[in-house]
């Protein structure tokens, strides 16, 4: 993983209180990591039926595709860009309750980046994914 993600990575451990094995959502501060807030991403989470909002995008994943994502769905529109396999991914973190890893090689369309989930509890359930993305 790039520095940047190690970082995200590293606060979001930091965030964990007592033997939990991951943060209560409503500990996180994007501030606390003011340099990288271009690069995060906040998914609300649901459950029955599974589905993922988007609820803060840094610019770094705005910037991709143009259209205005904040409060929409994961699966109302289409993902592209730093979002492919998005769904995919935030399902593996909450399946697993652990941080999720994808790296895109540009094999297909000549970009370059990486993408960390990390699972964040709230409500009784993990209700919240924090996300970071790198490009290359």
């Amino acid at each position: 993983m790039s520095p940047n993600l190690l970082r995200v990575r590293s606060y979001w451990e930091s965030l964990k209180r007592a033997g939990n094995e991951m943060p209560f959502w409503d500990d996180l501060k994007l501030s606390a990591l003011p340099d990288l807030t271009d690069s995060l991403l906040l998914m609300d989470v649901f459950a029955d039926p599974e589905r993922f909002r988007f609820n803060t995008i840094g610019k770094a994943f705005a910037a991709a595709d143009g259209q205005p994502l904040t409060g929409k769905f994961a699966d109302e529109v289409a993902l592209r860009g730093p979002f492919e396999y998005l769904r995919s991914q935030c399902s593996a973190a909450v399946e697993g309750g652990i941080p999720t890893f994808y790296w895109h090689d540009g094999s297909r369309d000549a970009s370059t980046f990486s993408r960390l989930l990390l699972p964040m509890w709230g409500d009784g359930h993990i209700s919240m994914l924090l996300g970071a993305l790198d490009r290359r």
